[in-house]
């Protein structure tokens, strides 16, 4: 498994960060120092600290950016994590000059990223004004070399740069093979989207340390909503971080730190307008690590109104060495702007970075596989639909909607209920099927079904097939959406039209009545529902996911959407069910998707109550933009109420090093070196052994064409490395 080439340097004396200290599951501040702030050193003020590069664990360079006409400098500063705290002292300062050893100043140089070279022998700062980069010999100061800048990346009028908007961001690889120039703002050629998020330009340059460095290609990244590119960090094997940051007076600052990955990202520099750029696929791909704003304050006071006191100008942004439990410390450093009310401060945290995620084996189920069954699909119209039309000769297999562990490598997996509506799924068979993955053919062979099914009269309200002797029961009677099997061998099915939990035997007999939810929530579908009663839940958004305990004693079912009632549109219930004494206990808590639209998909139980779940938008295709998998904790309650959560995995963005998803058939959309899921309803997670985890589709047969435009989509099945997923 390819990991990131990020270089360890020895360990720092740091202790493990506090639980208190916790910004988000993957970062912790351990501290800050305000000890450079107002202060002075050679006569020069110690401010407007815009860019930090190591040179040594505990030693680092701080670049000036344009303060009025004192001259352009580089200070060499200690930085620590010892047991008295953070600290940052001034030890040392290079002036920077031209070739002919006259200093820049405020008036021609606006130093905003820097990259040390040879241990700080040679430096490459990027200057806004121009925009420009260009390497210092730091033992008199003096410019060396300029590196090559796209006549559009010059500021207004030469080019399409805005003023201060230009190279904030500057950082090598560790093997100083690939710089990368950020852009802090849009070119006026791209400009913002609808929504205020700056569509802009990483360059990407190709060389070696201390030598000539050539821009080979663009790459497009776009920012959060009005905030700008103001740092990267290289971690090699096209991982970055990143560092976005805005500011709104009366307000105060946002400081957010992202994960991103490079990997297949196209080259953009034949692109006239990143606003044409509509494919997800384009962009570099980015999950928050941590927002400032979200730290403990922890003493920290601000000389301005700001939405946590720990916040300032922040600008520049180090990894440093090698923390205890495979965390990293990462240095951040605040621009005061040479102002009364802002501050120079120095940040130090705990981060964890983990190796991205890489498909590991990918199998496809045939959208007509038609198994043996009465025809199917006689309610819909006789009309082609992605060139199928109904009726059916048999039972499709419309997806999966749930897949649990079968015997060996077998697996019991499910679909819903058929065509999406009681009113045209009568014809549509509920089943579990048995089947085998077969990675090496990439292919899925159905070895057979166990059929849902009342011969015992416990559905206590009419089903289509009321007076047959084996009472198979229909997508008209019941929406199974998903599935476990508890301690004794029992399977559970979690269904939307009431929403109930319908229990049955390993055969798929009913054992008895369906369990409505405890608080007496229906749906518009519900057979409860009496006349003039208003649904509290919306149609088709029951319990979508479930998860069971490891040991089979606990139902975690989680409801699809909100309810109609709740006034948080984001909040998304789970419900704790007792298997031993049939009955809910109580218990419920409280998840939050990222947007009311997005809809919870599956849960899986991974140990103890550490569960994964399926976060997804209504999207297919190159529309797509929400399909993750999100870790949360039922042990693990946040202030606000709410379960915390990390992104494990984004389906749009997986790894694909050893080609598992080519050769691509004809338009093919989403394999490569980059795979994505981009399947309209990814209903089906299984954790697997290690840090292994099973996704698969629901195909919503036909409708749906999300990975081959026109092409019914098949039904996939794939397995996903996922490092420190548990």
């Amino acid at each position: 498994m390819a990991t990131a080439a990020v270089p360890v340097l020895p360990a720092s004396s740091a202790s493990a960060e506090r639980p208190s200290s916790a910004c988000a599951p993957d970062a912790s501040l351990i501290g800050f120092s305000d000890a450079l702030d107002k202060t002075t050193f050679a006569g020069t003020p110690v401010s407007g600290l815009s860019a930090l590069a190591l040179t040594r664990p505990s030693r680092g360079l701080a670049l000036v950016d344009n303060i009025g006409t004192t001259p352009a400098r580089v200070y060499d500063v200690d930085l620590d994590t010892g047991r008295r705290g953070v600290s940052a002292e001034v030890r040392g300062m290079t002036v920077l000059t031209r070739t002919d050893g006259t200093p820049y100043n405020g008036g021609d140089f606006d130093g905003e990223g820097l990259v040390a070279e040879r241990g700080g022998k040679t430096v490459l700062a990027s200057s806004e004004r121009e925009p420009s980069i260009r390497r210092f010999r730091l033992s008199d100061g003096r410019e060396i070399a300029s590196l090559p800048v796209p006549a559009r990346f010059q500021v207004t009028p030469a080019g399409e740069a805005a003023v201060n908007q230009t190279f904030e961001a500057l950082t090598t690889t560790p093997d100083h093979r690939t710089l990368y120039a950020g852009m802090e703002g849009p070119l006026s050629g791209d400009g913002r989207d609808a929504e205020g998020r700056g569509l802009q330009r990483v360059i990407q340059y190709a060389g070696r340390e201390g030598a000539a460095y050539t821009p080979v290609s663009q790459l497009a990244y776009r920012t959060d909503p009005n905030l700008g590119l103001v740092e990267l960090v290289a971690l090699g094997d096209d991982q970055l971080l990143a560092m976005e940051r805005g500011f709104v007076a009366g307000v105060g600052n946002t400081v957010r730190v992202y994960r991103v990955t490079a990997t297949g990202v196209p080259d953009v520099s034949g692109v006239a307008s990143l606003a044409t750029l509509t494919d997800p696929r384009g962009w570099l791909g980015k999950e928050l690590l941590f927002d400032v704003a979200d730290c403990p304050p922890s003493g920290a006071v601000a000389k301005q109104p700001q939405p946590n006191p720990l916040l300032d100008n922040i600008e520049a942004m180090a990894l440093g060495e090698a923390l205890p439990g495979g965390r990293r410390l990462l240095w951040l450093l605040s621009d005061d702007n040479g102002g009364a009310t802002q501050i120079t401060r120095v940040y130090a945290f705990s981060v964890k970075l983990r190796p991205q995620p890489e498909l590991r084996a990918r199998a496809i189920l045939p959208a007509t596989a038609y198994q043996p069954g009465p025809v199917s699909g006689t309610q819909l119209a006789p009309t082609p639909v992605n060139g199928i039309t109904p009726p059916f000769p048999g039972q499709p297999i419309p997806g999966f909607s749930a897949v649990i562990q079968g015997s060996h490598d077998r697996l019991l997996a499910m679909p819903d209920n058929g065509f999406g509506a009681k009113n045209n799924s009568a014809d549509f068979l509920l089943r579990a099927y048995d089947v085998e993955p077969r990675y090496d053919r990439h292919e899925v062979d159905v070895k057979g079904f166990i059929s849902f099914r009342d011969p015992g009269h416990k559905v206590p309200f009419p089903i289509v097939n009321e007076d047959t002797r084996d009472r198979l029961l229909t997508g008209a009677d019941f929406d199974i959406e998903s599935l476990a099997r508890d301690y004794r061998g029992d399977l559970w099915l979690g269904e939307e039209f009431g929403p109930y939990l319908v229990r049955t035997d390993k055969t798929g007999k009913v054992l008895q009545a369906p369990i409505p939810l405890p608080d007496g929530a229906k749906s518009p579908q519900s057979p409860d529902l009496a006349p003039g009663e208003t649904p509290t839940v919306p149609a088709s958004r029951g319990f979508e996911a479930m998860a069971v305990s490891r040991d089979g004693r606990w139902l975690y079912p989680i409801l699809e959407g909100a309810k109609t009632d709740d006034a948080d549109q984001r909040r998304r219930v789970v419900y704790e069910f007792d298997v031993r004494a049939n009955r809910y206990t109580g218990r419920t808590w409280w998840f939050r998707v990222a947007d009311p639209s997005l809809v919870v998909g599956d849960a899986g139980v991974l140990d103890g109550h550490r569960l994964v779940l399926i976060e997804r938008d209504n999207e297919m295709g190159p529309r797509s933009v929400v399909k993750r998998l999100v870790v949360t904790d039922l042990d693990e309650v946040g202030a606000d109420g709410y379960l915390g959560r990390r992104t494990a995995v984004d389906l749009m963005r997986v790894a694909d090093p050893h080609g598992v998803s080519t050769p691509a058939r004809p338009n093919e959309y989403g394999v490569g070196e980059v795979f994505s899921f981009p399947l309209q309803s990814v209903e089906s997670v299984l954790p697997l052994g290690g840090d292994r985890v099973l996704v698969a589709n629901d195909n919503n047969f036909p409708g749906n064409d999300g990975r081959v435009p026109g092409r019914a989509d098949d039904t996939e099945m794939i397995v996903l490395d996922v490092p420190g997923l548990r």
